[in-house]
């Protein structure tokens, strides 16, 4: 039989911010950021930048950059406390929220630019074997670029349960 192996809280919590970091920047998204979203959706109470700047370790120029990046995501908003002029700043808590923001913003950024430059492209003049090769992988790469906008699509127009129970039926 195996030990119980009980993580104390600050480890864990730790983990979890470099974990959420780790994953964010794979996914092509500011570490910082990332970990900073990650503070955020596991604490109890809004944070101000300095809470930020102190439990990260990083500046509040880094701080206050990125928070106003989660902000302008839709996943992170401002706050103030009576008497305090203070802004603080919490996360979205529900996850299938946050994915539907994180993809709205990444097909605005990545997607909706790569389509209109491939429309902007899709007339190049030209029989040479090289215009042909050209015109076969700018279609090719516009097929997989619609068919990831009408996923983006579904997943933002579907709730959680049900996009699960779809998915799960595949």
């Amino acid at each position: 039989m195996g030990y119980l192996y009980f993580v104390k809280f600050e480890e864990a919590e730790e983990k979890f911010i470099q974990g959420w970091g780790q994953l964010g920047a794979s996914w092509g998204i500011n570490r910082t950021m990332s970990q900073i979203n990650a503070l955020l959706l596991i604490s109890t109470q809004p944070l101000s930048t300095d809470d930020i700047m102190a439990k990260l370790n990083i500046s509040r120029g880094n701080a206050n950059m990125n928070v106003r990046e989660l902000i302008s995501w839709g996943v992170v908003r401002k706050s103030f406390k009576p008497g305090d002029r203070k802004e603080y700043f919490y996360s979205v808590k529900d996850m299938w929220e946050i994915a539907r923001l994180v993809s709205k913003e990444r097909k605005r950024r990545e997607l909706e630019p790569l389509l209109t430059m491939l429309q902007e492209v899709r007339d190049v003049e030209g029989s040479s074997e090289q215009v042909k090769e050209f015109k076969r992988v700018t279609r090719d790469v516009e097929k997989v670029a619609k068919k990831a906008d009408s996923m983006l699509d579904l997943i933002g127009k579907l709730d959680g349960n049900r996009f699960f129970k779809w998915l799960m039926k595949k």
